[in-house]
């Protein structure tokens, strides 16, 4: 059994202690952090990081809070015996360093508080600077998901950027295609079985190949339209440069 020790209390804290609590070959020590009021979830487990001497003793201490924090939180872990991870899709595994134990846990989806995934099919993106931390996390890894990939910290944050635009970026144009059907009193469920149909063609086959609109088509008469429906000036500049890209890269 793998014994674990949260530090955080966030979305990606909220998830791996929800999924770690399931599982059976995984015990949780501790979560840490210091917002008093959101630690009440987790029970009995939930300790207010102020002191070091304060630490439950784990096999696994896992760094689950903003990027911007993590070295800062990691000093706090300085001589503790356990393997030390983050799970930031950014931040590479090196500002780990002064820990003789230390690597990467890091879950490749959207998390939210209070909605559940999933995690069997969440891949989970592990590194580690020696042989025995990196079979730690391979265990811990597939406790919880059947996906485990083996990424280093250039390649994770590439995969981090691939994911901005493929969902941070994406729910964006989701809040504009929202908006414009409440301007124009249509709802947007009306537009679910498309977003459902592109999520799964792009599964089968590369966006490419699965382009469709009046961009690829070189449609100038319907882009005018679509602009000049729109209303303010930041979704004309997002349409019309998206709109660019794809009728240059189909030129081509």
């Amino acid at each position: 059994m793998i014994t674990t020790t949260i530090i955080g209390t966030g979305n990606i804290a909220w998830h791996l202690f929800r999924v770690f609590s399931l599982c059976n070959e995984v015990r949780i020590a501790q979560v840490l952090g210091r917002n008093k009021e959101a630690l009440t979830y987790f029970g009995k487990t939930a300790s207010l990081m102020q002191k070091r001497a304060a630490i439950a003793k784990a096999d696994v201490y896992i760094i689950a809070i903003s990027d911007d924090h993590i070295f800062e939180v990691s000093e706090s872990l300085i001589d503790l015996k356990g393997l030390v991870v983050h799970t930031s899709g950014s931040v590479p595994m090196q500002v780990l360093s002064k820990h003789t134990h230390h690597g990467v846990f890091y879950p490749l989806q959207t998390l939210t508080k209070d909605r559940s995934v999933n995690f069997k099919s969440v891949p989970i993106c592990i590194e580690a600077n020696n042989e025995k931390s990196l079979s730690i996390l391979s265990q811990l890894a597939v406790s919880v998901s059947e996906q485990k990939h083996i990424i280093n910290s250039v390649q994770r944050k590439s995969l981090h950027l691939a994911a901005v635009f493929a969902n941070n970026f994406t729910n964006h144009l989701y809040h504009i295609a929202h908006t414009v059907c409440a301007d124009h009193q249509v709802p947007f469920s009306i537009l679910n079985p498309l977003i459902s149909e592109t999520a799964a063609k792009v599964a089968e086959a590369s966006p490419y190949e699965m382009q469709t609109g009046p961009a690829k088509r070189g449609d100038l008469g319907t882009q005018a339209q679509h602009i000049e429906l729109l209303k303010g000036k930041a979704e004309k500049d997002i349409y019309t440069l998206l709109s660019k890209t794809i009728t240059n890269m189909y030129q081509k």
